[in-house]
C-alpha cells in the first residue's frame, strides 16, 4: 500500500486539502450546526475554543499518522464548508460531513468520488461508510460511489448515548473479492439484514 498523507486533491468545483489550524473558524461553522450533526455522534461545539480542541483532535492528529486520508471540502475560495475522511482504522471507514446550505449540490459525492479513487491508487483493498437508517440521503451516495448494503446493526452510539440503527456499505476494489467486513457484526449483539434496500 502507498503511505500518503492527504495530497491535495482538485476536482472540476472543489480543492480537497489538509485543514490548518488557521480553519478553526470555518470549522466551528460546519460543527456548531444542530442540522448538520443531527446524525453524527457528537454534540455541536458551541465555541471557537471547543472548535480549536475537535479540529486538533478529528482532524490535524490525523497528519501525524504515516498514511491519512482527512480532507477539508472548499470551493475555490479555499474555504471549507466540510470534510471527507477514510480511516486507518481496519474498516477503512468513509465519513463526511457537509454545512448545509451546500447540501443537494452534488458536492459531498463530487468529493467522494475523488477520494475514493486516491485510495483505491493508494492499494487499499477495500472501503465501508455507515448511516443512520434516518438519513437515507447519506446511503444514497454511498451507492452513488458503487457501494453495496451488506448489513445492518444497532449501536448505543457515544457520546449522544442514543440507540441507533446502522446500514453498513461497502466497495471492494477487486472485482474478484467478494469479502464483507465483519467489525460491526461481531462487535454489537443486534444485527440483520434487510430485504429491501
Amino acid at each position: 500500500m502507498v503511505l500518503e498523507n492527504t495530497p491535495t486533491i482538485k476536482t472540476q468545483r472543489l480543492i480537497l486539502r489538509k485543514f490548518r489550524e488557521t480553519d478553526v473558524h470555518s470549522f466551528l461553522e460546519i460543527m456548531s450546526d444542530e442540522t448538520v450533526n443531527t446524525y453524527l455522534p457528537w454534540f455541536p461545539i458551541a465555541t471557537i475554543e471547543e472548535a480549536a480542541a475537535a479540529l486538533e483532535e478529528r482532524c490535524l492528529s490525523q497528519y501525524q499518522k504515516p498514511s491519512a486520508y482527512h480532507y477539508a471540502i472548499c470551493l475555490e475560495d479555499g474555504i471549507p464548508i466540510g470534510y471527507i475522511n477514510v480511516g486507518n482504522e481496519p474498516n477503512h471507514d468513509l465519513g463526511y460531513g457537509l454545512r448545509k446550505e451546500f447540501w443537494h449540490k452534488g458536492i459531498t459525492t463530487e468529493a467522494a468520488i475523488a477520494v475514493v479513487s486516491r485510495v483505491k491508487e493508494a492499494g487499499y483493498r477495500f472501503i465501508t461508510a455507515t448511516h443512520d437508517v434516518n438519513n437515507p440521503r447519506s446511503g444514497e451516495v454511498m451507492k452513488k460511489l458503487g457501494m453495496t448494503y451488506r448489513y445492518s446493526y444497532v449501536e448505543q452510539w457515544q457520546p449522544k448515548n442514543i440507540s441507533v440503527t446502522f446500514r453498513m456499505y461497502q466497495i471492494n476494489f477487486n472485482a474478484s473479492d467478494e469479502a464483507t467486513y465483519m467489525g460491526y457484526w461481531e462487535t454489537y449483539s443486534t444485527h440483520f439484514i434487510e430485504q429491501s434496500i
